[in-house]
């Protein structure tokens, strides 16, 4: 007689469910990321790690501080980008212009806070 070692799998569902889990963590997580600013959305959209494959463009962008569906949708508009296109969907020239797109709106928002405080500095 021969032994033979059986391997018990999880039924598919369980197996499903981890999955979706670990899906959901790592989603929420990088969600985080990038409300704190340890992330760019930029660099996640370039990158496009397996988690966000299947992410809507939309929640991605609005992980960001400040960004509610409204800017969301003009920013979108200005592209043009539907907002349930999925990143993972997404060709490399859409990639590209959507990361310049950001890097082009963070400037301006970089700018336009740095002013106020050079117009009062210069005015004492």
């Amino acid at each position: 007689m021969t032994a033979s070692a059986t391997i018990v799998r999880a039924p598919q569902h369980l197996q499903a469910l981890q999955r979706a889990n670990e899906v959901r963590l790592a989603r929420a997580d990088l969600k985080r990321r990038i409300a704190e600013g340890q992330l760019s959305v930029a660099d996640v959209v370039l990158r496009c790690p397996p988690e966000v494959d299947g992410m809507a463009v939309a929640d991605v962008l609005m992980s960001q501080r400040r960004w509610g569906r409204t800017r969301c949708r003009k920013f979108l508009a200005a592209i043009p980008l539907a907002e349930n296109k999925t990143i993972g969907s997404m060709t490399d020239r859409q990639r590209r212009a959507l990361a310049l797109q950001l890097a082009h709106c963070a400037a301006a928002r970089a700018a336009a806070t740095s002013t106020p405080a050079r117009v009062l500095a210069g005015a004492a």
